[in-house]
């Protein structure tokens, strides 16, 4: 077992329908040593209350910005629609967090490439998932 768990702090979670819920959670839940899920983020605190009760989880945040400035989240995983993924991972990075993003990272190479250098600039660590590559 790690030291201390990453606190996982999830964008995007809607139970049962979504990539999160069917593949993130299952996913940091039998991760238990080394990870636990902070709470989730969704368009609205109500949203976010719905999922972190039919997912179990103990928080939901009030939108992306209470998440990324959570001292109980280290990293972020961003599971919403590309075209938010700029704006979403600027503010993970910009709070300190750590991110996790779904593939594809951004819009074209210029937004990818923007994403990159300021992580690089914060210190912090990006990655992006393609696990739909091997997934059932």
């Amino acid at each position: 077992m790690a030291e201390r768990r990453f606190r996982v702090g999830i964008v995007g979670l809607q139970s049962g329908r979504s990539w999160a819920a069917r593949a993130h959670v299952p996913a940091l839940r039998a991760l238990a040593d080394d990870f636990e899920i902070a709470g989730v983020a969704t368009t609205s605190r109500a949203s976010a209350e719905e999922a972190a009760a039919a997912m179990g989880l103990r928080r939901a945040f009030a939108g992306v910005a209470e998440l990324v400035a959570s001292s109980e989240v280290d990293i972020v995983a961003v599971t919403v629609k590309v075209p938010h993924h700029p704006e979403i991972v600027a503010a993970a990075i910009e709070a300190g967090k750590h991110v996790y993003c779904e593939w594809p990272l951004g819009n074209g190479l210029a937004e990818v490439e923007t994403m990159a250098a300021l992580a690089k600039a914060n210190g912090v660590l990006g990655v992006v998932g393609t696990q739909a590559r091997v997934a059932p």
